[in-house]
């Protein structure tokens, strides 16, 4: 007899919820901390070479890397701790003795699918309030070669702007507006395309009143006289304006929901391109919602008698759909990010794909 409810027994639920997630927690750990001690002995180096880090600057990188490997690790968790407790619930045939009392491999994913969801709504809250302020700083700190870092008011790295024919480029830009400061400056001043001059300048502030900006400690290159001058103070930039630094670089795994959104507003106005932060906008959705797939990638490990010898090829299996997810997903958001794919195709294509491959698997395996 067939037993049509979602969820035919709170215990049974309860257990299934249990063994996914210790399993994928188990799996996350262990990822996290590999991974974690491989970019440490491949940066630490880098970090104690500057003078004043020690001990304390490893720890900082430390925590703010694990947070961007969670993220980025936990749906893939999430398959293989799928996957690693459906091969031992196939193996003691408990799946077998499920089927038998009349639930349907449907029921049986249920638990599962709904413990999937609220781990999707826990990443994208952790998303929200913690990585993306920790890929924000561990960037810049990265960019400035784990020099000290100016207190985060909004840091962004590495900015280039075009101005007619000029080149500008800041290293560090911290603030917003009139109290924007950028450090690092470049500014390749060129005429009909070839190079003038070089200006170079620790720091470089808009001034109130004015178009033009206030250059700090300044070496500036001649290159028609081949000679280096030097100057306390300098003026220049004129007609940049803030924003066009600030809206230079909008990375979307460095700002939050909101906060994306109303830089998709300003670069709207500013007449620039925004597909790249659209595409990433809409993928702080989808991608904490592939964790929901995940156990439906990885169902067909847990369907069919382990006496037929085939258990470890349909592990492998669901391993190769996961993974051909996530090669999807990163393909589709690279082609987003270059204007190939709508924002929406290129976040929720893959998705909607592999959820009809694993729907489709499902059905015509054990339904």
């Amino acid at each position: 007899m067939i037993n049509l409810s979602f969820f035919p027994s709170r215990r049974l639920a309860f257990y299934m919820v249990r063994l996914f997630i210790t399993r994928s927690l188990g799996v996350l750990i262990a990822l996290v901390m590999v991974l974690m001690t491989l970019d440490l002995l491949g940066e630490s180096g880098k970090i104690l070479a500057v003078p004043g880090n020690g001990d304390a600057e490893l720890w900082r990188y430390v925590a703010l890397r694990i947070p961007l490997l969670i993220q980025r690790f936990l749906p893939f968790s999430v398959l293989l701790g799928t996957l690693i407790a459906f091969v031992g619930l196939n193996q003691n045939s408990e799946v077998v003795a499920m089927k038998a009392a009349g639930l349907s491999a449907h029921q049986i994913l249920a638990p599962l699918v709904v413990a999937s969801i609220g781990i999707a709504a826990a990443l994208f809250a952790f998303n929200e309030t913690i990585v993306v302020n920790s890929a924000r700083i561990v960037n810049a700190w990265s960019d400035n070669d784990y020099k000290p870092l100016p207190p985060d008011r909004g840091i962004l790295t590495n900015v280039w702007v075009l101005n007619g024919d000029d080149l500008i480029r800041a290293g560090i830009v911290n603030g917003r507006g009139n109290r924007l400061v950028a450090r690092q400056v470049r500014v390749y001043d060129r005429s009909g395309g070839v190079l003038r001059r070089v200006l170079v300048a620790d720091t470089a502030t808009p001034q109130p009143g004015s178009r033009e900006w206030r250059f700090e400690n300044v070496r500036v290159y001649d290159a028609d006289m081949n000679v280096v001058r030097r100057l306390p103070v300098s003026a220049g930039l004129g007609g940049v304006t803030p924003d066009q630094l600030t809206l230079a670089k909008v990375d979307p795994s460095e700002l939050d929901y909101w906060t994306l959104k109303r830089r998709i507003k300003e670069l709207e106005a500013a007449g620039r391109p925004t597909d790249e932060a659209r595409a990433g906008l809409a993928h702080k959705i989808s991608g904490p919602l592939s964790t929901l797939l995940m156990p439906l990638l990885a169902a067909v490990a847990a369907f069919g008698l382990a006496r037929s010898g085939q258990v470890l090829l349909r592990a492998c299996l669901g391993m190769a759909l996961g993974f051909a997810y996530f090669v999807a997903d990163n393909f589709s958001l690279a082609m987003g990010n270059a204007g190939a794919y709508s924002p929406f195709i290129a976040a929720w294509a893959p998705f909607l794909l592999f959820l009809l491959i694993g729907e489709t698997v499902l059905v015509r395996t054990e339904e």
